[in-house]
């Protein structure tokens, strides 16, 4: 099972490969950021997007694509362009036939970590230690973007084995 993660935002989008062995073992593949020059028009920005994380699934041919559900923002107007940079990359996955997973912030830190109020800095070194990186993923929106691909796989792990149990 291979997981596309990305980690939406407005100034770098996130993403992260993980491929999961058959043997259970997590092993990124790709990881970095797609940068968004501010001075650009939103249109442009989110054209970026479509593109970066188009050519990210030709290159790697995920199984399943998996993103951050949108959180409470007190500032609306920044609240409006991650809904916005979301959906970009929710229709880059649906353009290539893949299924789209959202998970709460609360959700990937817990799976991730253990614990769902961790700060960035415990869930990048988590997911350096369960990717057995030699280093921490740079930027940290890639550190997101695996945690968030590294929850879905955990997630897909969980309910097939419920299913299993309910035979």
């Amino acid at each position: 099972m291979r997981v596309l993660g990305v980690d939406c935002g407005g100034e770098y989008t996130g993403y992260g490969v993980v491929d999961k062995s058959p043997a259970g073992e997590l092993v990124c593949l790709s990881c970095g950021a797609i940068r968004l020059s501010p001075r650009e028009p939103l249109a442009r920005r989110l054209a970026h997007i479509y593109d970066g994380l188009g050519a990210l699934i030709q290159e790697h041919f995920p199984d399943e694509v998996a993103i951050e559900e949108v959180f409470y923002a007190v500032n609306v107007k920044s609240a409006l362009k991650l809904g916005q940079v979301r959906g970009v990359a929710m229709l880059a996955a649906a353009a290539a036939g893949l299924e789209v997973a959202e998970y709460s912030p609360l959700t990937i830190k817990s799976s991730v970590v253990g614990y769902g109020r961790a700060e960035k800095e415990q869930v990048q070194q988590m997911v350096t230690r369960l990717l057995r990186m030699p280093e921490p993923p740079e930027p940290m929106d890639a550190s997101d973007a695996l945690a968030i691909a590294i929850c879905h796989l955990h997630t897909l792990e969980t309910l097939q084995k419920q299913k299993m149990a309910a035979r």
